[in-house]
């Protein structure tokens, strides 16, 4: 049972980090409706199945953009970057991918592949400012990306009203039926191309890091940027290529949340999106390994499927994001978690 637990540390911690979220969702709602507190909580466990396999389709559908924006903060983590500017890069990819969906029609069918193709580079492109400034003039890059985000965030607002506005309801234009992404229908279950491509960028992510000179410099320089120059490794120029890597799967994202859709359209409001913020617990909870961080954004995806059907019990929708917080909030907690199973297994060596 010790050397199971000593095998399974990273995972018990993530575990913890969940339930304890899930336990301080479930005390406010005691203290807000304790009637129905208890069938509530019940079927935010189980709602993400409450419609079998189309209720499974809307998660891998919801899943997709939280899976590549945990791919994008993990893959900085793992260099040693916190990019907590993938909301602004995520947002400018948005902006770009419904640019293309609505203007480009000479596209034809490849119109929806363009589209995305091209919220990833200016994801990337966006990132390259911090991962510049940081390589170059060490500038912490958490502030750099905020700053981004907001720049992001505003210019996006600008473009929108500039090339893709619908006036009546102060929001984008919806992009044209070639630009949606295709899905794969399987009976009554419906998988998007959208989640086929994050399930290939995990195995390339895991490629790259695992099997390659280029993921092994990366890791080298996120453990000690000096020790890596020293071992004769570009630190500057990887550095830069991670936040870029980062960014483009953040743009990525933006693309497949507004792609997936033809009825969906980007509002023209100063608030970045969720899925940007989402990324952060995701790769936390994952502990930045791709098959992790697939798992993590699955669990995000039904949980939060299983709160929308939580109003049959006089729930207001909001309370899943007041759980949601909780668990990003002791997401962060993973390493304490992991540090406090590490003593107990300890203990139980000792006294076994």
């Amino acid at each position: 049972m010790h050397k199971f637990l000593d095998k399974n540390l990273s995972f018990f911690s993530s575990l913890c980090a969940i339930i304890s979220g899930l336990i301080v969702g479930l005390i406010i709602m005691l203290i807000t409706n304790p009637a129905e507190a208890f069938s509530a909580f019940f079927t935010i466990l189980t709602g993400g199945l409450q419609e079998g396999l189309i209720s499974i389709s809307k998660m891998l559908y919801d899943a997709a953009p939280l899976i590549l924006t945990g791919l994008s903060v993990g893959f900085s983590f793992k260099t040693g970057l916190f990019n907590i500017g993938a909301p602004g890069q995520l947002i400018i990819g948005a902006v770009v991918a419904i640019i293309v969906g609505v203007h480009f029609t000479f596209l034809g069918i490849f119109q929806w592949l363009v589209a995305l193709i091209f919220a990833g580079i200016c994801g990337a492109l966006w990132a390259i400012i911090p991962g510049l400034l940081k390589a170059y003039r060490n500038v912490n890059e958490v502030v750099s990306t905020i700053m981004m985000n907001y720049i992001g965030l505003y210019l996006a607002v600008y473009l929108v009203k500039l090339v893709v506005y619908n006036r009546e309801k102060n929001e984008s234009l919806y992009v044209n039926a070639n630009a949606v992404i295709p899905s794969l229908r399987l009976g009554n279950l419906t998988i998007s191309f959208s989640f086929i491509i994050a399930l290939l960028i995990i195995y390339i992510f895991h490629i790259i890091l695992t099997r390659t000179v280029f993921g092994y410099e990366l890791k080298a320089v996120g453990f000690n940027q000096h020790a890596a120059k020293y071992a004769g490794m570009n630190s500057k120029r990887n550095i830069v290529l991670s936040l870029v890597i980062s960014g483009a799967l953040a743009g990525l994202a933006g693309g497949v949340i507004y792609l997936n859709d033809i009825g969906r359209a980007l509002e023209v409001v100063d608030v970045l999106p969720n899925e940007g913020y989402l990324g952060i617990p995701v790769a936390l909870i994952g502990l930045n390994n791709p098959i992790g961080i697939f798992f993590a954004g699955l669990f995000m995806a039904y949980i939060s499927l299983g709160g929308f059907y939580m109003q049959i019990y006089n729930f207001v929708p909001e309370i899943i994001n007041v759980i949601i917080s909780s668990i990003i909030y002791f997401s962060a907690l993973v390493m304490l978690f992991r540090i406090l199973l590490e003593r107990l297994g300890k203990r139980r060596n000792v006294h076994g």
